[in-house]
């Protein structure tokens, strides 16, 4: 959760950048627990309003794995996913999600939905919630501040 706090801070200190995107990181490793692949949010620097962290993470580590299917894999995000990103996060086969703050507005892991445990879904991944939440909250208030 520690690197995943600093992707989405831009980094180190030293390569922070400016930008109006919400600091969320994210960061998806393999199963022996190597970095696949990281980003931050990029919907404001690219225009795109699918350019969540998660979906830019789980893109990466599908194209670095060379498929799309990232079973064993683990997501680690420092907000709790939205449903746009539950749902890719499950489609994509994502075996355990890690995340640090709760988004009681518009989180699908356990806060508004939860998107990841429902039972109609051919495919359920485990849930770590809260890891960090503290800081990762922090994080993102000092931003909105």
């Amino acid at each position: 959760m520690r690197h995943a706090l600093s992707v989405a801070a831009g980094g180190s200190p030293a390569d922070a950048f400016d930008t109006a995107d919400v600091p969320v990181g994210a960061v998806v490793y393999d199963p022996a627990g190597v970095e696949l692949a990281a980003a931050r949010n990029e919907r404001e620097s690219t225009g795109d309003p699918t350019a969540h962290a998660e979906i830019l993470a789980l893109r990466r580590a599908a194209a670095r794995r060379g498929q799309w299917r990232l079973d064993g894999c683990t997501l680690v995000v420092t907000l709790e996913p939205c449903t746009m990103c539950a749902g890719a996060l499950v489609l994509a086969r994502i075996s355990t999600v890690v995340f640090g703050a709760w988004e009681p507005k518009t989180g699908a892991v356990g806060s508004l939905w939860d998107v990841v445990r429902d039972r109609r879904l051919n495919h359920r991944p485990a849930v770590y919630g809260g890891v960090l939440a503290d800081e990762c909250a922090a994080a993102l208030r000092a931003f909105f501040r």
